[in-house]
């Protein structure tokens, strides 16, 4: 039995009123401008015509004459000409000769009115405001009517029991749950605090890096709360128009309201609620400010106890607008930072539920092997993982499998294509031991994982893999002198066995010099400065009001003394590395035998080789 109801709804779709239009236009095209094809000719020509006969009927108009010639040849067609008539001259002469050959003889007054014509013209354009009028309509509860430009695109997410977040789908970041635990038990139970007059806060902002799951935190507390979640990205208000911003802000307070108790969650805050002082302006934009006045009007006008909670998400704070971060509007501030050790091993648990693991998988280990790494970075190699099981036919996701989704993040694709020569192996082996014996040798040194002399997409030739042994939030001045220790033992083995070094060196010089310039300039560890901090050099920077960089001017002099600190610095640790690695000559050459027979060594093996330090 056909759908009635859906055939309507096709019926009153708005591209039914394009089809009336082009029906309308093409109707007074035909009306407007269709006449009987007839060749124009001179008043003389008609006049012999006429005199020889061959005019079998002419229709006298206002403006002209139309005359049909007779066939000259049986059953042939005929011929319509035409003459425009002289004003106010009648000519007998034509008269007579019509009626001397019989000729039939018609007459028709054209109306001198325009109003035909002008309202067939402009009968499209007067319906054309019905046709977004009835899109409008029939767009009205849908994205992407024509006049829904003004209406709020917040997806309402009403989350039932089978699709329903809760706080136990969200790990790592255990601080911003107990935040939020508050509010979860305001939206579930609003009487307990109206009853001893107590207010919650009416705007909760999530402050994080990208990927440490803020978005997911708001839907877990939607989830805990049971009450519907209406989610809308800053940059979804603002539009090419002035004034659809702020329409799009009151349409979604609006629904919201409707729907009491629930969460309004706006991602990307920054994209709306920028500061409007300082640098920013001079360029103001107008819809932008309009969007963000009408904003903070809206969290003015609701009560705190109607059920409404606001939560947004940015991560970048420092560019918000005062206004938004002052009390009874955003005046709680949840930080959502990234997860230690223990907290990636908890995301990591959560994501593992999805996928086959086989019995040798430490996620203990993983979990130390990605540090810095947020909630959506774990998640990608959990997946990563899952497909190199699957590319290599295996039915269960190895401890092999993370390894390489580890190394397939960090480090980029493999390379096994690259052809190298023995020599330019060999240096790398060199290379890659120097690091990995350097950092078995000093006090203060995360343990090596894994040396490899595989080449990657990113450009790396080979690498050594340590794993800190505890999250670690200090480093004392000799913790960071044998790190750079470390980063320069590379190029240090390669001076040892070849007598001369390579550009393979350029990360590990790069890092080094940025952390012994951090070490003088930020953390004071200089004898020559003392304890203080140094900024750039005079004239480095644009300063005055425009400074972006922040940073405190010092003059040439001191500018001088903290390059001449960074180099000594350095030096002492290259001539360290150098002179370790000498004493360990033999070491360096069973390594890098060992490395590029077998291209990875893992921690047991390294140590094998290496023996007691």
């Amino acid at each position: 039995m056909p759908d009635n109801k859906g055939i309507l709804r096709q019926l009153r779709s708005p591209l039914v009123f394009v089809v009336v239009l082009a029906g309308l236009w093409a109707l007074q095209s035909r009306v407007l401008r269709e006449e009987p094809r007839a060749r124009i000719v001179p008043y003389s020509e008609l006049l012999a015509l006429a005199q020889g006969g061959k005019v079998a009927e002419a229709e006298f108009r206002s403006e002209r004459i139309l005359a049909t010639l007779k066939s000259e040849a049986p059953g042939g067609k005929t011929e319509l000409v035409t003459v425009e008539r002289l004003p106010n001259i009648e000519d007998p002469t034509l008269l007579a000769a019509l009626r001397a050959s019989g000729t039939r003889l018609t007459g028709k007054a054209e109306s001198q009115s325009n109003f035909w014509p002008i309202l067939l013209s402009a009968l499209p354009l007067l319906l054309l405001p019905l046709l977004f009028l009835g899109g409008g309509i029939l767009g009205r509860g849908r994205r992407g009517g024509p006049l829904t430009f003004g209406k709020s695109n917040a997806k309402l997410y009403d989350l039932g029991p089978e699709n329903r977040i809760t706080f136990s789908d969200v790990a790592g970041i255990d601080e911003a749950k107990a935040e939020l635990v508050e509010v979860v038990s305001f939206l579930k139970e609003p009487a307990k605090y109206r009853k001893v007059g107590a207010r919650i806060p009416k705007g909760v902002l999530l402050v994080g890096p990208p990927g440490t799951g803020k978005t997911l935190l708001a839907k877990a507390v939607a989830g805990e709360s049971g009450v519907p979640f209406f989610a809308m990205s800053g940059s979804e208000f603002v539009e090419m128009f002035v004034g659809v911003g702020a329409s799009r802000v009151r349409d979604m307070f609006l629904q919201a309201k409707g729907r009491a108790p629930c969460i309004i969650f706006i991602d990307e805050l920054d994209a709306v609620g920028k500061t409007r002082a300082g640098a920013a302006g001079f360029a103001s934009n107008e819809e932008r400010e309009q969007t963000l006045n009408q904003l903070l009007v809206e969290m003015d006008g609701f009560d705190s106890g109607a059920g409404l909670v606001i939560m947004a998400a940015t991560n970048r704070p420092e560019i918000l607008d005062k206004a938004l971060l002052r009390a009874g509007r955003f005046d709680r501030q949840v930080i959502v930072g990234r997860p230690d050790v223990r907290g990636r091993e908890a995301i990591l648990r959560v994501h593992v539920k999805q996928i086959v693991m086989g019995p040798d998988v430490d996620l203990p280990v993983m979990a130390q092997r990605t540090p810095g790494m947020v909630g959506a970075d774990l998640a990608n190699v959990v997946n990563e993982a899952a497909l190199a099981s699957v590319r290599r036919d295996g039915e269960q996701v190895t401890m092999r499998d993370f390894e390489e989704a580890v190394d397939r993040i960090q480090l980029g694709l493999k390379r096994e294509g690259r052809v190298m020569t023995r020599e330019e192996k060999r240096r790398v082996a060199i290379h890659e031991t120097g690091h990995a014996v350097a950092a078995l040798s000093v006090e203060h040194s995360d343990p090596v994982h894994r040396v490899t002399i595989i080449p990657r997409s990113i450009g790396a030739l080979g690498a050594t893999l340590q794993l800190p042994t505890e999250e670690r939030y200090l480093m004392t001045e000799h913790e960071l002198h044998d790190r750079i220790c470390v980063l320069l033992a590379g190029r240090a083995g390669e001076d040892v066995v070849f007598g001369e070094v390579s550009t393979g060196a350029e990360d590990d010089l790069e890092r080094a010099t940025e952390l012994a310039r951090l070490m003088v300039t930020r953390f004071g560890m200089s004898s020559a400065l003392g304890p203080v901090s140094s900024g750039r050099a005079a004239g480095r920077g644009s300063g005055g009001f425009f400074d972006m960089e922040g940073g405190r001017e010092i003059s040439a002099e001191t500018a001088r003394t903290v390059d001449l600190e960074i180099k000594s610095l350095i030096d002492t640790e290259y001539a360290r590395a150098k002179a370790l690695l000498s004493a360990k000559r033999h070491t360096i050459d069973r390594v890098s035998a060992a490395l590029l027979e077998k291209e990875t060594l893992d921690r047991a093996e390294l140590a094998a080789l290496v023996g007691p330090s």
